[in-house]
């Protein structure tokens, strides 16, 4: 998954943490799909009603799965990887929004998330995933098909074409964001709207909360010491989404084609799953002066980062705050505070 090799699942549900008398009708539903665990959370008196809609929500997922993944041979994304340059390609509706989102945070992040980083990650990776140290000379060849410019997109046509080829794109970063989103539609279809959708715990969307409380309750906890509790945001009518460094892995900056360093794990918050998604994983890549400047030109958009540790202090952490990031009063530390 590119960029998203290193996202780590640390946004949790909490809903023990929900007052006994609004958990009356409850219902909790898991799945597998796209090589994780998605989780409804639904609010509905008839549990056989529940368990209908949150399986149209599920088959929603799988459907999206063979569209968007890449590991499956007639996708739509296995077509464009496969695509010659300067031929258009029909794709599906779904292939095609994820494609146009992706675009655009590409251009709204000056390239820190870019989901044609393949064959740039690739380089730094053996056949059998170990890590390796590439040549300037294929990092150059590599970065020469690198970068979501090199997508040209007709709205009107639904189609792509490469402008190189080939070009290596990876969804992991965005697709299980769009697919928690689309899935929120299909219980909105199911007239179900006091919900949370969760796609591996690392990107999460809160639809009405339950009666009598101030949102769903989530749990965000450092990557490094999972029984350490950074923050319990409650969420209502948004996204948030976390990403993180695991032991022996990278995320590559497209921009530099340089594995990221300084960082240990990002959360973003928006008004959607995929654009969370996406913006978790570029917020490893940017800079806090950019993180910051993002935020201000889209005051939908949030973020809190944990920086590494320097010098004599390398065991501690940093977390940073940006934009609206809602405080809450079980935060374990303030801004700018060390752990």
């Amino acid at each position: 998954m590119n960029q998203a090799q290193s996202e780590t699942c640390f946004v949790q549900s909490d809903c023990q943490s929900i007052p006994q008398e609004s958990i009356h009708g409850m219902k909790r539903f898991c799945h597998e799909a796209m090589a994780t665990t998605f989780e409804v959370i639904v609010v509905q008196e008839d549990a056989r009603y529940a368990r209908q809609a949150a399986a149209a929500a599920f088959d929603e997922a799988d459907r999206l799965e063979g569209e968007l993944s890449r590991f499956i041979e007639n996708s739509d994304i296995s077509r464009i990887n496969n695509l010659p340059a300067n031929r258009p390609l029909r794709l599906g509706l779904d292939a095609f929004e994820c494609l146009q989102l992706s675009c655009r945070i590409y251009a709204e992040t000056n390239g820190a998330f870019d989901i044609t980083i393949g064959s740039l990650f690739n380089c730094w990776r053996n056949e059998d995933g170990t890590p390796r140290t590439p040549s300037q000379e294929e990092l150059n060849l590599a970065r020469q098909r690198t970068g979501a410019h090199l997508l040209q997109l007709d709205e009107d046509e639904h189609t792509v074409r490469l402008l190189a080829a080939p070009i290596q794109i990876d969804l992991g970063g965005i697709g299980k964001g769009y697919a928690v989103d689309r899935m929120a539609e299909m219980l909105r279809e199911w007239s179900i709207d006091t919900a949370l959708i969760s796609g591996g715990y690392s990107s999460v969307l809160a639809l009405n909360a339950p009666a009598g409380t101030k949102g769903w309750p989530l749990t965000l906890s450092n990557p490094d010491n999972r029984k350490q509790i950074l923050a319990r945001p409650s969420l209502q009518g948004r996204a948030l989404s976390g990403s993180g460094l695991q032991k022996g892995r990278h995320i590559i900056d497209p921009r530099t084609a340089q594995p990221v360093k300084g960082k240990c794990a990002a959360w973003a918050s928006a008004p959607d799953a995929a654009t969370a998604d996406a913006l978790s994983t570029a917020f490893m890549v940017m800079s806090p002066d950019e993180i910051r400047q993002y935020c201000s030109r889209h005051p939908d958009a949030s973020a809190m980062i944990m920086l590494e540790g320097r010098g004599e202090d390398a065991r501690k952490k940093e977390i940073l705050y940006f934009g609206r990031w809602k405080e809450t009063e079980d935060r374990n530390q303030k801004t700018e505070d060390r752990l």
